[in-house]
């Protein structure tokens, strides 16, 4: 059995130029107490997160969310926050709250300040159809971010 570490048959490590992807796989590293993701590549570590609008129909919204698609939306929204610490310099943190039936909220904040907000639905299915999808949807949050923090400075402090 061979194992080839592309996405989906899409371009290799090359799709790493994106600053917010880096960050998802640092966040999936950074995590990694036990060594496991220590050999997969970035590509590898990012597949997860590229589910078809056909896979996502096929995926059941009854019964717990599975501890693999929690840590996938936690790293979402942790690499947001880190890409806002990165360019703001001021501290993020995430807060991600699911019922048993996948609704629910991310929020990402620093002291005062409310960054991302996002209300959750169907969070069995949470993923997206490409890395550019994935990277774009990402990037919006870090901006969207970034401008309320440069506005806002004072309150993101306290």
């Amino acid at each position: 059995m061979s194992f080839t570490n592309n996405v989906n048959g899409t371009r290799p490590t090359e799709t790493l130029d994106s600053p917010f992807l880096k960050a998802i796989v640092q966040q999936f590293r950074g995590q990694d107490t036990y060594g496991t993701y220590r050999s997969w590549s970035d590509d590898l570590l990012l597949k997860p997160f590229i589910v078809s609008k056909q896979k996502k129909r096929e995926i059941s919204v009854e019964g717990e969310i599975d501890l693999m698609t929690q840590a996938r939306i936690m790293a979402f929204y942790r690499a947001v926050a880190a890409c806002i610490e990165k360019e703001t310099g001021l501290l993020s943190q995430v807060v991600v709250d699911l019922n048993h039936e996948g609704f629910g909220w991310a929020l990402v904040f620093s002291g005062r300040l409310l960054l991302a907000a996002k209300t959750l639905r169907d969070a069995h299915r949470f993923g997206f159809d490409s890395l550019e999808k994935l990277a774009e949807e990402g990037e919006k949050f870090v901006q969207t971010g970034v401008s309320l923090a440069q506005r806002f400075p004072e309150v993101g402090r306290i």
